[in-house]
């Protein structure tokens, strides 16, 4: 008898997509739904329902509760609503915040991808909640699996007093091209594209799959098109996005993004291994650069691209929407709250949506920061709604930790990560507000719960990232250091500094490197540059309190996760 071949988790996963596109597997999904948990087929849970923006959940332990790099699975799902360019209207918030109070226990988060995430959703309650979300316009479809991910772009399109376009149009439009259409439900892996139409690039084009921002050709028609950036990503192997030598024009984007996703779905190299199954490894492990990429896709689409042209990459903005601001349209502002490591409420979610009602046109957005915002305020009323939202615990400002800090889900709900995220991040803003109250300096502060930097910390100002350390025999929850993340005109990854402390000397640790920042810095002198003239081993010993040798960052603890949003 021969022996039975064994599938490589790689080989599994595409065997299965070849077998099935899961979105069209609603009926097995309702079938579940009627005989309960123990019914669903290890396909499904494991795969399948990722197509769905659906996954299990973990059981609060994290990866180190299970083995084979993942943590136990509870009879439970996170769901991720899709939201793209962030574009909500209260009847839509409204109706994300009753599906929180009947089926996820009445607490929701809002994602680096503009999404909202739901968790506690039984299999029982599924087939109801995606359908009142596709009653109010609304869903889950592709915010998971080997697909498209949610479309970001700027949060303030369309009311931006310096944008150089609105481009929410063209994203609303890929992404009706790609959601559920059966030619792109195979992918290597994940597929993120960020369209902006902003000078300050707020949704990250550097760190996406695709990342097209709008530029102006200079000219007598002076048209706008965008740039094209190609291959950027985080994950334990971050990488920033190459640009190509193309300018884009409006009515090319469409297209562009098609055979970009050709190129990446017919890349077999990238199906032989889940942990390097991203674009952004044909630039990484494969030999491709921006000139070969580019003549692959001008094959692919059937037509040249018009050389790019000079642009002026942001430098040191400062992004994440918050506070009370004039628009282009005389009369009236934008109201950002800032939502505390993104955990927002149902009755926090119902506020928004009525104060939209009452004080502007009923158009609110989520952020890449994890904010809110209300657009379309007239100016008179601007003060009495961010008095509303205040008296929610969504501030209309707040200090730089409260409206700096990002957090990914943590242990609490991903069977990934290492360490407990959420209400550390709380912990951590109290403190720092209570050590620090005078810090005025913009503070990105990122916490991430295991190295697939979910949380983003490698673009951070001080990313931390979760890992743990034994004392006294128990294993406890620790981070590690990484500082002088960048994106825009001074991008760079962030530096690991060879620092590692338990989590809660984390708060002491900030506290006397911002001391230090504080005592020492040259005038008008922000973050990145005081941490760029300053080595590793200074940063380190100013962390610790005294000299320190360097700790090696540990490796990834396991496989890379299938539906986390880093």
């Amino acid at each position: 008898m021969a022996n039975a071949v064994i599938e490589t988790k790689a080989q599994r996963v595409e065997r299965l997509k070849r077998e099935k596109n899961p979105w069209e597997g609603l009926d097995d999904i309702r079938k579940f739904a009627r005989e309960g948990f123990d019914s669903i087929t290890p396909e499904w849970l494991g795969t399948y329902f990722r197509w769905w923006g659906v996954y299990t959940q973990g059981d609060g332990a994290g990866v180190v509760g299970g083995k084979n790099g993942e943590g136990k699975a509870m009879p439970f799902f996170m769901v991720r609503i899709r939201i793209p360019n962030g574009l909500l209207h209260s009847h839509q918030l409204r109706t994300i915040a009753n599906v929180t109070e009947k089926y996820a226990r009445g607490t929701a988060d809002l994602t680096v991808r503009q999404n909202i995430q739901l968790h506690w959703v039984t299999i029982q309650d599924l087939p109801e909640l995606l359908e009142e979300l596709w009653r109010a316009g609304l869903t889950t479809m592709g915010s998971c699996g080997d697909d498209t991910r949610n479309i970001t772009g700027c949060p303030l399109a369309g009311v931006d007093a310096d944008e150089i376009c609105d481009a929410s149009s063209l994203a609303l439009e890929a992404n009706r091209f790609f959601v559920g259409n059966g030619d792109f439900y195979n992918l290597p892996r994940k597929f993120k594209i960020c369209i902006t139409g902003c000078r300050v690039w707020c949704a990250y084009p550097e760190i996406n799959d695709v990342g097209l921002t709008a530029i102006r050709r200079p000219g007598r028609d002076s048209e706008v098109g965008f740039s094209l950036r190609i291959g950027g990503g985080l994950s334990t192997d971050p990488h920033l996005a190459v640009r190509l030598n193309a300018f884009v024009q409006r009515h090319q984007v469409i297209p562009v993004l098609k055979g970009v996703a050709e190129i990446f779905r017919e890349s077999e190299k990238l199906r032989e291994n889940r942990e390097r199954a991203r674009l952004k490894f044909l630039f990484l492990k494969h030999g491709w650069t921006a000139e070969s990429f580019q003549v692959e896709l001008e094959r692919r689409i059937g037509f040249q691209l018009d050389p790019a042209v000079e642009e002026k990459p942001p430098a040191d903005i400062y992004r994440d929407h918050v506070g009370i601001h004039p628009q282009k349209q005389a009369g009236y502002s934008y109201v950002g709250a800032a939502v505390l490591r993104g955990r927002i409420s149902a009755q926090q979610m119902r506020t928004a949506a009525a104060a939209a009602d009452r004080y502007a046109a009923g158009e609110l957005r989520t952020t890449n920061m994890q904010n809110l915002l209300i657009v379309n305020v007239s100016d008179r009323n601007a003060q009495a709604l961010a008095s509303e939202l205040e008296a929610n615990k969504m501030p209309v400002g707040g200090s730089p930790f409260w409206r700096g800090v990002v957090a990914c889900s943590g242990s609490e709900f991903c069977k990934i990560a290492i360490t407990e995220t959420k209400s550390f991040s709380r912990w951590l803003v109290e403190e720092l507000e209570e050590r620090l109250p005078g810090f005025e300096q913009h503070l990105k502060l990122h916490v991430t719960g295991c190295p697939n930097s979910c949380g983003q910390h490698w673009i951070a100002d001080i990313g931390i990232e979760g890992k743990k350390i034994k004392v006294d025999g128990r294993q406890q929850d620790a981070y590690y250091f990484c500082v002088g993340g960048a994106v825009g005109l001074h991008q760079s990854v962030a530096r690991a500094i060879g620092y590692r402390c338990l989590a809660s000397e984390v708060p002491d640790a900030i506290e006397r490197l911002l001391r230090r920042y504080l005592d020492e810095r040259s005038p008008d002198e922000n973050l990145r540059h005081y941490f760029a003239r300053r080595s590793d081993e200074e940063l380190r010993e100013c962390l610790a309190g005294k000299f320190l040798a360097a700790v090696e960052r540990d490796p990834s603890p396991g496989k890379v996760p299938h539906a986390v949003e880093g």
